[in-house]
């Protein structure tokens, strides 16, 4: 499966409804799971970002998705980066002319 940093900071949305955060951190994994996905490290951050996952899924369209639906509940925004490991980067390199 394809790995994924997300990166989310909270809305004043978010942060007005703080103590409700956990519940909607646990059933945005569930999503990520029901989508086929897979939640590999989830972080509550100090610094420019509010939390910071690592997770899997079958497809760019599934992480996309995923991301699209938790910001348009309004509680945070996420930023999703494609993270290749080693491997998957060296392969990528050995196709360069």
């Amino acid at each position: 499966m394809a790995q994924f940093v997300i990166l989310f900071n909270m809305t004043p949305k978010g942060l007005a409804d703080l103590k409700g955060a956990p519940a909607r951190i646990d059933a945005g994994i569930k999503a990520l799971e029901a989508a086929g996905g897979k939640m590999v490290c989830f972080r509550a951050t100090m610094g420019a970002y509010d939390y910071v996952a690592v997770a899997e899924g079958p497809s760019d369209e599934v992480a996309a998705v995923t991301a699209m639906a938790l910001a348009a509940q309004g509680y945070v925004t996420t930023q999703t980066l494609r993270a290749f490991t080693p491997e998957e980067f060296a392969g990528l390199v050995s196709q360069l002319p």
